[in-house]
């Protein structure tokens, strides 16, 4: 998986830009990175109440997190 999808995400939730990760969400392999994308969009859209809305985003941020460390590292062989 290409962690550039998991940086746009991160920064998409970060700032709340709902059209991006929309995108994001239909494009990406990851089937559950879509699906807390997802349940963030339907939180956000629909709730009432923030703290629900606020625990979306959070669980969207920790596994974002998550499997951003569970990636292999890639090196780059001309950074050095």
């Amino acid at each position: 998986m290409d962690t550039q999808e998991y940086d746009k995400a991160l920064y998409y939730a970060s700032h709340l830009c709902c059209q991006d990760l929309i995108i994001l969400m239909v494009q990406t392999k990851d089937d559950l990175l879509s699906k807390k994308i997802e349940q963030f969009i339907l939180s956000f859209k629909f709730e009432q109440d923030i703290k629900n809305v606020e625990k979306k985003r959070q669980q969207l941020i920790e596994y974002i997190t998550h499997a951003t460390e569970s990636l292999p590292i890639q090196y780059n062989e001309y950074a050095f």
